[in-house]
């Protein structure tokens, strides 16, 4: 199979929009949105949840009052300031690393620690195909495993049914759920916005897949808000040697297609964008 992950370095350039109209036109694909801490490809493709699971996060310390003597050491030797005395001690959750440290040194075994359970991942139907998808819980940690764990099943899914093809949405940005949504894909489709901003990102971004040796192809969109960063973007692009696939023109048919729960090949099909994105996604499948 080929998992082809489409990037942009920063958000608010319409990758999710351009992976959901991609996704209208695939056929044999299974579906993944790896930004899983802010998850929005399901607001256009309205999956119907088969599997609903947990998947536990990091640690997190409790204090058992009637067993704490208030001897104090954990709030001694926790790095992190989040145990506090304010009558009793106390541990902040959104301060606690889960480093386990108090549940160890405490003498009367007042601390016990648990892994959380607020993030979900689920496998849905949309009317294009199945897809992976997860929800983190706000201020939750290690959503780097999350990405990992949500590509694996997308990869078990698409060879137990034997589909060629995974449409990834990844994250913005270079951080872990970015690295953990580039491992191992095949092709990255970069989704690129004319502005300042957009070229610092985009080439942090291209810096970070050249580490992991990953073919890229590029779309400029909204390409027409600003021509002259449009055309710094394209030569930037040349001298890379990254092959610039189209440029899309900004058109408020995407805006009124997401309203609409629909993508714009769904919602504008003849429109100049519909048929660009048409011309992409049969560019890809030729490579």
């Amino acid at each position: 199979m080929t998992e082809i992950t489409i990037l942009s370095g920063k958000g608010g350039t319409g990758k999710t929009s351009i992976t959901a109209a991609l996704a209208s036109l695939a056929k044999d694909t299974v579906f993944c949105d790896s930004d899983v801490d802010a998850a929005d490809l399901h607001l256009i493709l309205k999956p119907k949840n088969l599997v609903k699971e947990i998947f536990e996060g990091a640690w997190l310390a409790e204090i058992n009052q009637q067993k704490c003597s208030q001897c104090g050491l954990c709030m001694e030797y926790c790095r992190f300031e989040s145990i506090s005395l304010n009558g009793i001690y106390y541990i902040n959750p959104f301060q606690c690393e889960g480093c386990r440290l108090c549940e160890r040194i405490c003498p009367s075994q007042a601390i016990t620690s648990k892994k959380s359970t607020n993030n979900f991942w689920y496998i849905s139907e949309t009317r294009f195909g199945k897809m992976v998808h997860a929800h983190m819980g706000a201020g939750e940690e290690n959503s780097g495993k999350l990405v990992t764990h949500v590509r694996k099943k997308a990869k078990e899914i698409a060879k137990n049914n034997d589909h060629k093809i995974i449409l990834n949405d990844g994250p913005p940005g270079i951080g872990c759920p970015v690295i953990s949504s580039l491992s191992g894909t095949n092709l990255v489709l970069l989704v690129i916005e004319p502005s300042q901003s957009g070229i610092h990102d985009i080439k942090r971004l291209i810096a970070l897949i050249r580490d992991f040796n990953i073919p890229m192809k590029a779309i400029i969109n909204k390409y027409d808000i600003n021509l002259e960063i449009s055309e710094e973007l394209k030569n930037y692009l040349i001298k890379e040697k990254i092959e610039l696939l189209e440029q899309i023109e900004f058109d408020e048919n995407f805006t009124k297609a997401m309203i609409q729960e629909q993508s714009i090949i769904e919602y504008a099909p003849h429109t100049a964008s519909a048929i660009k994105i048409k011309s992409v996604w049969e560019k890809l499948i030729q490579l």
